[in-house]
């Protein structure tokens, strides 16, 4: 892609189905690296009948007409490419997309059908699809049919979720691609490398793909049915020296953390595509995920303050944002849909919780460039993030101490607001909208008020340590 960064985008995906949650809910999570220095700014649109007719992206050759009739929706997006790369929300018709993970197709397989300078790229993806589509099948669907149409400029992976199912996409190659309904009682997880490998064309409930797509592997030499079933990840991605370090721990850490019986060789792609938990999944245990470094192990970079550690962790300091969207298929779609997110590094973050049903963001949320400022949400957290970095091992607990117990206030606040809302919802809708907002409005004032206390303390503390270095006292 085209931007002023020199780190590529790199995500860690977590799907998780609602037989497999703690709470029955259906969860889409990913958390998105980049640059810490481009903050990310929530965005807001409204139901219109008359959208942009077309995109045209400011950072790539791509451009498609769009339907006039766009839904409203969420996003959040780099603040150099407003209306770009939205990578994570919620529309008006109750469906969530996170887009996008960045995966490879082989060489051997670009070959026959390359990628697409001008095709659709995970800068496009996400605004050229949810504000137009109405449950997470049709997302797939209407995905699929622009990259058969436009071809695509790099490989992704893709999430839709609604309350009835979740539906995640994998780009083959220039033109093809694969989805998958995510499987109710299990999880999935990804690190920058395609996981799929089992299709059924004639089962249309649980794939949808290019309908060529095993036989132009079987013309091409990727897949020779005398030797078994099709297998989409042999037939079409990348799998090579860098996947081993950099990919493979990240699903392996996972499945160790929420699946500890199964035995993973790290240093082998024989992952299963779907895990079943050990334990039923809640979000304090995606919280745990995306904070993930090999905690206290040899492989930890932050304990052994070893920047060139060869595993790649799941929390960096490029992230730019994690999310954790949520659908409670038995509540009211305003409060039964929630978007946990984290901005910057989840390690040193805190995940505040924004309801489908709000409509509007504290203007903090809104603003940042790639300068520190004070009127910026983005980096006030990316400030603790900073400060703790200096010394990981002395500030991170204290910094994980104060977010951890917001949180879990948090939580119970929420609690306590939704009983409320689900009191008065039927009979005062306008003022249950309202508590839905000046609830979220207080946690996203709140998570900064703490996080201006936390900067403060970590100051003092930090000044406090530079003059005990630099005494030159004794005279």
């Amino acid at each position: 892609m085209k931007n002023k960064s020199k780190y590529p985008s790199e995500c860690t995906t977590i799907i998780v189905g609602n037989k497999a949650t703690a709470d029955g809910s259906r969860i889409v999570a990913r958390s998105e690296d980049w640059d810490a220095t481009e903050a990310k700014n929530l965005e807001m649109y409204e139901d219109t009948d008359n959208g942009p007719k077309e995109f045209v992206a400011k950072d790539s050759p791509f451009r498609c007409p769009l339907p006039e009739k766009r839904f409203g929706y969420t996003a959040l997006a780099p603040y150099c490419l407003p209306g770009h790369w939205g990578s994570a929300g919620f529309n008006s018709q109750g469906v969530g997309m996170s887009a996008t993970e960045s995966i490879f197709s082989s060489d051997a397989v670009l070959e026959f059908d390359p990628l697409v300078e001008s095709g659709v790229a995970e800068n496009s993806a996400f605004n050229i699809v949810l504000p137009y589509i109405k449950t997470a099948r049709e997302g797939a669907l209407r995905l699929g049919s622009l990259i058969e149409k436009y071809g695509v400029a790099e490989g992704f992976g893709i999430g839709f979720i609604d309350k009835n199912e979740i539906w995640y996409l994998e780009t083959a190659c220039g033109h093809r691609w694969l989805a998958c309904n995510m499987k109710d009682d299990q999880y999935f997880c990804s690190g920058n490398q395609s996981r799929f490998r089992e299709y059924n064309p004639k089962d249309k409930t649980n794939f949808l793909a290019t309908k060529d797509l095993i036989d132009f592997a079987k013309e091409h030499k990727f897949y020779d049915p005398s030797k078994g079933e099709f297998d989409f990840h042999t037939a079409y991605s990348r799998d090579v020296k860098l996947d081993t370090t950099y990919n493979y721990p990240r699903v392996w850490g996972i499945q160790k953390m929420l699946s500890p019986k199964i035995k993973n060789d790290v240093t082998k792609n024989t992952f299963p595509v779907f895990a079943f938990p050990e334990n039923p999944i809640s979000i304090t245990d995606l919280r745990t995920a995306f904070r993930f470094h090999y905690n206290g192990t040899e492989h930890d970079p932050y304990l052994n303050n070893n920047p060139k550690e060869a595993y790649r962790p799941i929390s960096i300091m490029r992230a730019t944002q994690t999310h954790i969207l949520q659908v409670r298929s038995d509540m009211p779609q305003a409060i039964g849909e929630v978007d946990y997110m984290a901005m910057g590094m989840a390690a040193l973050g805190v995940f505040v919780p924004y309801y489908q049903g709000i409509s509007s963001y504290l203007e903090p949320y809104t603003k940042g460039t790639d300068v520190s400022s004070d009127d910026s949400a983005y980096w006030k957290f990316r400030k603790v993030q900073a400060l703790g970095m200096t010394n990981y091992n002395k500030y991170a607990p204290l910094i994980q101490k104060v977010y951890a117990e917001f949180e879990a206030e948090n939580d119970q606040r929420m609690k306590e607001m939704e009983i409320e809302y689900l009191r008065i919802y039927k009979n005062q809708p306008i003022r249950a909208k309202e508590l839905i907002q000046e609830f979220s409005d207080h946690v996203m004032q709140s998570a900064l008020d703490v996080t201006d206390k936390l900067i403060e303390d970590l100051f003092t503390r930090i000044t406090v340590d530079i003059q005990a270095v630099y005494e030159f006292h004794g005279a």
